[in-house]
C-alpha cells in the first residue's frame, strides 16, 4: 500500500466529523439550488452540452494546430508566448520574468494551475511575495491552507470560521460579518494592486483566432491583477484552447450555469495583449505560459483524452458522494473530486495516485452533470484497469482480484464451496467493507443449487 493511499484512508475519517460535513453540505446545497435555477434557463440543455462537447472533442483531437494558431495570433498582439514542458520549466520562466520586472511582491488572481505548479511556495523561495486576490484564495492563504474546491477555495469554512481566523490574524472585531470581512480584504488588496509590479492570472480559455485569453470571474480581482501591474503573466494548460471567439457565447453561459447557477459570470474579459499606444490602462508587457505537464500524454490516450475537455466548472465535485463526505483535502492533490481522480495519476504517476480511482462508487452522477459530456465514471474504471495492468495494487489486492476473476468466470467455480465455508472466509477480514458495515451472510446454498434441489423434490 502506498504512503499516499494510507494518508487518504486516514484522512477519510473526516467523513465522521459532523461539523465538517454540515459545513460542506450546506455550502454545496446553496450551489445546488442556484445551479438548478441556472439549468432552467436552457430550453435544451442537453443539446448545448453536445455542442460544447463536440467543440472540445475536436480541439483536443488536434491540439497542435490550434495552439500554433493561438501562438501566431498572440505574437501579432505583442504577447510573449512561453512553452513549458513541465512544472519546473514553467516556474523557472515565471520567476525569470518576475525578477526582470524587479518584483519583490506580485498579485495573483484565482488560478488552479498555479496550485499545480506550487507557484506560491516557489516564489517565496525566490524572495518574491505572492498575494492571492480572490477572496476565497486569500482566506485559505491566510490560514496557511490549500484550495479546498476547484471553484470555491474556502468551501470548508463557515462564516464563523472566517471571522475567527481574521480576528486571530488581523485583530478584526470578533464576530465580524461577511460584509465587514469583505470590506477589510478589499482595503488590504487595493494597496497591493496599485503597488505590485507583476500580476499573474490563469486563463479560462485561450482563444486561438484572436490570440487572446478569456478571464471569467465574479469579484473583479482578476482584471485588477491585469490592469494595474506593469507585467501580466497568464498561465494556462494547453487544453484550454478554443478555436474561435465565436465559441464564447456557448461556453461562458455553460460555465456559469453549471458552476454557480448564474446566467453569466459577472466579469468576462477578453485580453488580447499589453497596453497599446494611446491607451492609459493595462500592462506594459504580457506573457502567456503554455503548460504541458503530461497533458500531451493524456491527449494521446484512446479514451482518457476526453478528460482534457474539462472546463473546470466544479460541477462533478458538487454531485460526488465521495467528495461530499471526505472533502477536498483528503485527495491530497491539486484537482480533487472525480476529474482530479481521473487526471492526477497521469499528471503525477499511477504508482502514487491510482488509489483515487478506486475511491468511487461508480454512481455516474459526475458523468451526468458534466457540461462537456466527459464519461468520468467510465474513465475511473479504465484507471483501475490501468492500475491492475501496471501491477500497482498491493499483494492482497492482486491475489484477491485474480481469485475473484476466476470465481466469477463460471457458475460452477462459485458453487465449489457452500455458504458455510464462504462465511468463514469472509470473517477472516471482519472490516472488509469498513468498520461501519457488516458483511452480509451467505446462504447455505447458492440460487442455482437451491433451484436444482427444489426441482428434484
Amino acid at each position: 500500500m502506498s504512503k499516499l493511499k494510507d494518508i487518504f484512508l486516514e484522512d477519510s475519517k473526516i467523513a465522521f466529523d459532523r461539523k465538517h460535513r454540515k459545513t460542506i453540505n450546506f455550502n454545496i446545497s446553496r450551489y445546488d439550488e442556484s445551479v438548478a435555477k441556472g439549468k432552467q434557463r436552457y430550453q435544451n440543455l442537453d443539446l448545448a452540452k453536445k455542442r460544447a462537447s463536440f467543440v472540445k472533442d475536436t480541439v483536443v483531437g488536434n491540439l497542435a494546430e490550434h495552439l500554433e494558431t493561438f501562438e501566431k495570433n498572440a505574437l501579432k498582439n505583442n504577447i510573449q508566448v512561453i512553452w513549458a514542458r513541465n512544472g519546473e520549466e514553467a516556474v523557472d520562466e515565471i520567476i525569470r520574468v518576475a525578477k526582470e520586472a524587479g518584483a519583490e511582491m506580485l498579485v495573483k488572481s484565482k488560478s488552479m494551475i498555479s496550485e499545480e505548479l506550487e507557484l506560491n511556495e516557489n516564489l517565496e523561495k525566490n524572495h518574491i511575495e505572492p498575494v492571492e486576490t480572490d477572496l476565497g484564495e486569500f482566506i485559505v492563504q491566510v490560514a496557511g491552507e490549500k484550495p479546498y474546491h476547484i471553484l470555491t477555495p474556502a468551501m470548508h469554512k463557515s462564516k464563523e470560521d472566517v471571522a475567527e481566523l481574521f480576528t486571530r490574524k488581523f485583530n478584526l472585531n470578533p464576530g465580524s460579518t461577511p460584509q465587514e470581512i469583505t470590506l477589510f480584504v478589499r482595503q488590504v488588496l487595493r494597496e497591493k494592486f496599485t503597488s505590485a509590479e507583476v500580476g499573474i492570472s490563469g486563463a479560462n480559455f485561450l482563444v486561438a483566432d484572436v490570440g487572446g485569453i478569456l478571464l471569467t470571474e465574479n469579484e473583479g480581482n482578476g482584471f485588477m491583477s491585469v490592469a494595474f501591474p506593469k507585467v501580466h503573466i497568464a498561465i494556462a494548460g494547453i487544453e484550454k484552447i478554443l478555436p474561435s471567439v465565436k465559441h464564447l457565447p456557448l461556453f461562458l453561459p455553460m460555465l456559469a450555469a453549471l458552476g454557480t447557477g448564474q446566467q453569466l459570470t459577472v466579469y468576462n474579459s477578453l485580453i488580447t495583449g499589453s497596453r497599446k499606444p494611446g491607451e492609459t490602462n493595462g500592462p506594459e508587457k504580457m506573457v502567456v505560459v503554455l503548460l504541458d505537464n503530461n497533458r500531451s500524454t493524456i491527449a494521446a490516450e484512446e479514451e482518457h483524452y476526453k478528460s482534457l475537455k474539462c472546463i473546470r466548472c466544479g460541477a462533478c465535485l458538487n454531485v460526488c458522494p465521495i467528495y461530499k463526505n471526505v472533502g477536498g483535502y483528503t485527495y491530497n492533490t491539486t484537482y480533487s473530486g472525480p476529474i482530479g481522480s481521473v487526471i492526477t495519476p497521469f499528471l503525477k504517476g499511477f504508482e502514487d495516485y491510482n488509489h483515487l480511482s478506486f475511491a468511487c462508487t461508480v454512481c455516474g452522477a459526475c458523468t451526468e452533470v458534466c457540461p462537456v459530456k466527459i464519461p468520468l465514471h467510465d474513465l475511473l474504471l479504465l484507471n483501475r484497469k490501468k492500475a491492475v495492468e501496471q501491477n500497482q495494487g498491493d499483494l492482497s489486492w492482486n491475489v484477491g482480484m485474480k481469485a475473484m476473476g476466476w470465481a466469477l468466470k463460471k457458475r460452477q467455480n462459485l458453487d465449489i464451496v457452500n455458504g458455510n465455508l464462504k462465511n468463514k472466509l469472509a470473517k477472516l477480514n471482519p472490516v472488509i467493507l469498513g468498520k461501519e458495515k457488516e458483511f452480509p451472510q451467505f446462504a447455505k446454498h447458492s440460487f442455482s443449487e437451491t433451484w436444482k434441489i427444489n426441482l428434484n423434490k
